[in-house]
């Protein structure tokens, strides 16, 4: 009797101890979340991991989905990892995509309303950003795979599992009758612990996955019961259907819950049993039917909690930048406005205005000068406009537009296409968008320049024509002053940055004027880094020489 006693009190120590780090680790949760507010993260960033719920493409926006050209010419990553303010790997991976995808105005309206509502409740914030932190682990980021993967099969061995455990069951009950039955749970459990090993190393990432299932379940349904959520989303049934294989999903992963010296007696008398008779093995492949079943209604459970992180980051955001930000204006109009407009990645980023009104708008400049910036920033902000409702600047008004560019063209080794070949391949992708009604904005950045000059202008001003139809707005930059001789005013507004030399340094003052550019200073810069005289020479003679 004192046997029992002793463990009594150890099990019920253990309990304690195990609960006071429990609430140590969630003052520091909840301390460090305060701490973060309103700032950008101070991390490394998997975009493997990241990009995994995106890639699935089980949640694509009903409006348009960023290609990949667009994004590295927008230089999304960066722009992800400063406006990513999620505490949950799932949160993480809903945000890229949230960003990824434009939907309809009505939903970007009641995602931004839904966002504005945590800057009015900080408590309430705080408590659902503890929740949503608890998946904040690296294998939380294998949840989205339980809904977007292909479901694993039950293997023909399993019949052994069955019969290995009724062999453990008999061994133990029998051996009370017959003593000698005891010495055949021995061989029984050295197979079991391999068939157990061998499961568990084969199906670890899934076992993760359903640990983390575990943890969204129970953070679920607590986050549920907020008024600030409840009133944003008003059909969460999916929860009650998730929540009848929560005893399952906490019985597959009670040792990765066990993360510290005093809960390993837990695990080890765990471990034992399921090894013992196969718990484990016949509980997981159970689950995968389970799995099957509810595999909506686990894909809602994620998206739930990576809609309420995502608003959360967003409100982050806007408490960030809330004196350089703005809530943009949608209009129907083929026109786009704006004022001391910002590239959010350039740390003391000169601003600019600019209005067009039915026309398209050509760049000249000077290198250096910041054209391909400008036309990235423009970007840039018209896609947060569509996907989260702000911009950097003053005042931001347009179209909803559907968004293409081609900025960054590299050479293709792998298919073994040229630098030309590969840009000649996106434009045409742009021509085939144009002919769509749906209003668009094409960003363009020195169209055609792997080739020679004259029929790059030839082509260059053929395709803007045809891509500045009624309905799309198209962004230019170009060295080729002679375009702004070929565009007439009623197809293209000209604009161009320009420098100035002082001091025998080159300044620019990255403001954006109207009209075409003048002045030329590619020769000057050779002078400026001291060329040899004989190359500035024969280059002026040449430039000067009539054609």
């Amino acid at each position: 009797m004192q046997l029992y006693y002793i463990l009594a009190i150890i099990g019920i120590s253990l309990f304690l101890i195990f609960r006071l780090f429990r609430k140590k680790a969630e003052k520091r949760r909840v301390k460090l979340l305060q701490e973060n507010w309103g700032k950008a993260k101070d991390e490394k960033f998997n975009f493997d991991n990241i990009t995994l719920y995106f890639r699935s493409n089980t949640h694509t926006g009903d409006f348009q989905q960023i290609d990949d050209q667009t994004a590295k010419d927008l230089d999304f990553e960066d722009l992800f990892m400063l406006l990513d303010r999620t505490v949950s790997k799932p949160g993480q991976q809903y945000f890229y995509n949230h960003l990824r995808n434009i939907n309809s105005r009505k939903y970007l309206k009641g995602f931004s309303k839904f966002s504005d509502s945590f800057l009015d409740h900080p408590a309430e914030r705080l408590k659902i950003q503890a929740e949503l932190s608890k998946m904040s682990h690296y294998n939380a980021y294998d949840f989205v795979r339980l809904f977007t993967e292909k479901p694993l099969k039950t293997p023909k061995w399993i019949v052994w599992v069955y019969i290995l455990s009724f062999l453990s069951s008999f061994s133990l009950i029998g051996g009370f009758f017959y003593l000698p039955l005891f010495l055949l749970i021995i061989p029984v459990f050295m197979v079991n612990m391999v068939l157990h090993y061998r499961n568990k190393n084969n199906l670890n990432f899934y076992l993760n996955a359903v640990h983390q299932l575990s943890i969204a379940i129970k953070s679920g349904k607590k986050i549920s019961n907020f008024s600030i959520i409840s009133r944003y989303f008003k059909e969460r049934v999916f929860l009650k259907s998730v929540q009848k294989i929560q005893f399952k999903t906490s019985l597959i992963g009670f040792d990765k819950q066990l993360d510290n010296e005093a809960a390993f007696l837990g695990w080890f008398i765990s471990e034992v049993l399921k090894i013992t008779f196969n718990i484990e093995i016949i509980l997981f492949f159970s689950f995968l039917k389970d799995i099957q079943r509810k595999r909506k209604s686990i894909a809602q459970l994620y998206q739930f909690l990576g809609e309420i992180d995502s608003a959360i980051a967003v409100a982050s955001v806007k408490m960030e930048f809330s004196a350089i930000i703005c809530e943009p204006i949608f209009s129907n109009k083929k026109e786009i406005k704006f004022s001391k407009i910002r590239h959010p990645l350039i740390n003391d980023c000169v601003t600019n205005d600019l209005e067009l009104s039915e026309k398209s708008m050509l760049l000249t400049g000077s290198n250096m000068s910041g054209k391909s910036t400008f036309i990235r920033t423009v970007a840039i902000n018209t896609l947060l406009a569509q996907t989260i409702n702000l911009c950097f600047a003053e005042k931001f008004s347009a179209p909803f537009l559907k968004l293409y560019s081609s900025i960054r063209i590299t050479d293709n080794l792998s298919k073994k296409t040229s630098y030309y070949l590969e840009e000649v391949l996106q434009i045409k992708k742009l021509l085939d968008y144009a002919k769509e009604a749906t209003p668009k904005l094409f960003i363009l950045d020195e169209i055609f320049k792997g080739t020679n000059t004259e029929e790059r202008i030839a082509a260059g001003k053929s395709i803007l024509s045809y891509l500045n139809t009624p309905q799309n707005i198209v962004l230019v930059s170009t060295h080729d002053i002679e375009l702004t001789e070929l565009l007439t005013q009623n197809e293209y507004e000209l604009y161009h940055f320009s420098e100035r030399i002082e001091n025998q340094e080159l300044n620019f003052d990255h403001q954006m004027k109207k009209g075409p550019l003048k002045t030329k200073n590619a020769l000057k810069i050779l002078e400026l880094y001291n060329f040899p005289e004989e190359v500035i020479a024969e280059a002026k003679m040449l430039k000067n020489k009539p054609h």
